[in-house]
């Protein structure tokens, strides 16, 4: 629903006044964005300012399409990812960077926020679909 949260606080739209999430996955979903947040602070740690710098340079740049920046992402996080421990889960891994290095862009050049989100948005919906709805489905738990 384009929501995309990083720390840890559960999201969601009101509708008549009720949370659009069921209540029996609240928890789980808050336990997995709890670990997600925890895995994006080792991260933070580990992620050099130039990938960030870099990835601010192509955001910047008008002329590249939201698809090609995309491209450019996912070979940012497949670098990235030959850096975390073997004994992490490669999905997982790539899910909490991708939304990291989302929030240092961000956090770096407010300006870019609307772009930023957006194309996160969009690059997490096409490849961590499936792997976002196997973590709170009820078969999960």
């Amino acid at each position: 629903d384009d929501e995309l949260q990083t720390d840890g606080n559960r999201s969601g739209h009101f509708q008549n006044g009720e949370l659009g999430v069921p209540p029996t996955n609240e928890e789980v979903i808050r336990l997995i964005a709890a670990r997600l947040a925890e895995i994006g602070d080792q991260f933070d740690k580990e992620i050099q300012g130039r990938v960030v710098n870099d990835l601010v340079e192509h955001f910047r740049n008008e002329s590249l399409s939201n698809e090609e920046i995309m491209r450019h992402m996912s070979r940012v996080l497949g670098d990235l990812i030959r850096s975390i421990p073997s004994d992490m889960e490669q999905e997982r891994a790539k899910l909490v960077l991708a939304m990291h290095l989302a929030k240092k862009i961000m956090n770096t050049v407010p300006s870019l926020v609307q772009r930023v989100f957006s194309t996160t948005v969009n690059y997490l919906n096409q490849q961590f679909h499936d792997y976002i709805a196997d973590m709170v489905s009820p078969t999960a738990l």
